[in-house]
């Protein structure tokens, strides 16, 4: 089998298209860089969308944590310190765990007019489960930054703001949501960097790869199983995770960019990695 068609037949196969068995010996470099780059779909899923959602919720959290109120800022408080205080993999098996425990033909919903039966059953499943677990992770840690950004908002900007007449939802969503992103942007933006790289728990935590579909990890670690050498599919796992990284430092450094245009070049701060070796 050439490169050509091995890449067509292995390409998309993490995500169900294409063989459906994986090679068994005489393993090429070419398989391994396609299955590993095909698992990559899967990490690239999982982190985009708890991005996504999650920078909605950390939102919500860090207004909420810094309400005066202690009914809405405690829970928000306790909601940031579990998740930031426990493990990643620790919460991938109790969720699991938990899904498990539900009734798999689904939960009947009540509305009164109308019940409704949400499946349960994709709950297990990791590309919905593992996303609910890095959804709340990621809220909890995002929203911590948010917050920090938030108290840091300069009292002059919101002193004007009043000047202007701006209150309420008005002055926050055009001076202190501004200002509280552009300060914050730099650290989130190793978030992101993170949660991509957290990625790669999920099919090693609680929830198991479905007819061997799973992530780049679980590729790299089937070959290095196989081959009884680790020093070829873990550097291509890393040099995937790399360009993935730099692709996450160029996209939200344009953000960046974007939110800062009104400073002059020498006053914009500037995005740096910066890695967590123990979270």
């Amino acid at each position: 089998m050439s490169c050509l068609e091995t890449i067509q037949a292995y390409g998309l196969r993490s995500i169900g298209i294409g063989e459906r068995l994986l090679p068994k010996s005489d393993f090429t470099l070419c398989e391994q860089f396609t299955l590993i780059g095909s698992g990559l779909i899967w990490n690239i899923y999982f982190g985009a969308v708890a991005l996504f959602f999650g920078f909605f919720l950390a939102t919500g959290l860090a207004v909420a944590k810094n309400a005066r109120s202690r009914w809405i800022r405690k829970p928000a408080e306790r909601f940031i310190f579990v998740f930031r205080g426990s493990p990643l993999f620790i919460q991938f098996f109790l969720f699991y765990e938990a899904f498990v425990l539900l009734p798999t033909v689904g939960i009947e919903i009540n509305l009164g007019f109308v019940e409704l039966t949400a499946e349960s059953r994709w709950l297990t499943r990791a590309w919905m489960g593992a996303i609910i677990v890095l959804f709340l992770n990621t809220s909890a840690y995002a929203g911590e930054i948010f917050y920090g950004a938030l108290r840091s908002v300069p009292k002059g900007d919101v002193e004007a703001a009043d000047a202007y007449g701006l209150a309420g939802w008005a002055r926050f969503r055009r001076i202190i949501w501004p200002t509280m992103l552009r300060l914050a942007w730099p650290a989130y933006t190793n978030e992101a960097i993170f949660m991509f790289h957290a990625t790669t728990l999920v099919y090693f935590s609680g929830f198991p790869a479905w007819q061997q579909k799973g992530d780049a990890l679980y590729y790299a670690s089937y070959f290095a199983d196989k081959t009884f050498n680790p020093f070829i599919p873990y550097p291509i796992l890393a040099g995937y995770f790399i360009l993935l990284t730099f692709s996450v430092i160029t996209v939200f450094g344009l953000i960046n960019r974007r939110l800062n245009r009104h400073l002059p070049a020498e006053k914009r701060q500037k995005i740096r990695f910066r890695p967590q070796v123990i979270r």
